[in-house]
């Protein structure tokens, strides 16, 4: 794993880092608390899974057939929600918007929620929770930081192609870093357009199951085969560039 490295400054000017927090700032924390302490304590999570995604399989199609731009726009706000908050669930989400919406239009709702949930991660990392992102990543943030630095673009553009890092995480330590947020959002939206299509294609795909010679059928097939190509990526990486993950 990555070895510790002392943490370095981001572009805040001084005089903002060392600030007290204000009302406005303090408000929008304990919102995020309690949105992540509602999420665990009224179990939502459990609404986020294949099998909640399967028993409402009926429920959701006919929902999005009928009223098809409100349920993008929900699933686009509840997939900014979970990213934002980094929460569990998206690549379920994932799935369920490729399952929904079909592969193409499901890329671009999971990539309009992912980026923009990224970006508000990245914000409030940079913004408001600094003190714990430092703990709780501080020994990340060394090496990521001078990957920034040679290349904020192309090394942003790798760590969201190649998976080798959790999204989440990638989302808080670039607040602390000296990456400016274009370059933040145009990287992540670009960067994850591979992972959110094969996702949503299988989501797809494995939404048309109804039997199990369904299994068998060539986009089902597909689907996994692309699947497990993804999930090879961060080893063929390491392989091709003598770097340890």
């Amino acid at each position: 794993m990555i070895h510790e490295q002392t943490v370095m400054t981001n572009d805040m000017p001084p005089s903002e880092a060392k600030s007290g927090l204000s009302a406005g700032k303090i408000s929008t924390i304990l919102a995020i608390v309690v949105a992540v302490a509602a999420f665990l304590y009224f179990d939502l999570g459990r609404f986020l899974s294949l099998d909640a995604l399967k028993d409402n399989r009926d429920y959701l199609l006919s929902f999005t057939e009928t009223q098809s731009a409100l349920a993008a726009a929900l699933f686009v706000l509840i997939y900014v929600a979970v990213v934002g908050l980094s929460l569990p669930g998206a690549v379920i989400l994932t799935l369920a918007g490729g399952f929904l919406f079909g592969a193409v239009w499901g890329t671009l709702f999971v990539n309009l929620g992912a980026t923009t949930g990224a970006t508000l991660a990245f914000l409030a990392s940079r913004y408001l929770l600094r003190d714990w992102v430092e703990r709780k990543f501080g020994k990340w943030l060394g090496p990521v930081q001078e990957g920034f630095a040679k290349n904020a673009f192309s090394y942003l553009m790798t760590l969201r192609l190649i998976p080798l890092f959790p999204f989440f995480a990638v989302n808080l330590i670039s607040g602390l870093t000296r990456v400016n947020v274009g370059t933040y959002v145009a990287a992540t939206a670009l960067g994850i357009i591979p992972g959110s299509f094969v996702y949503a294609y299988a989501g797809r795909q494995l939404g048309t199951i109804n039997s199990l010679k369904d299994i068998a059928s060539p986009g089902v097939i597909g689907a996994f085969v692309l699947l497990g190509l993804l999930a090879l990526i961060p080893n063929l990486y390491k392989k091709w560039s003598g770097k340890p993950a």
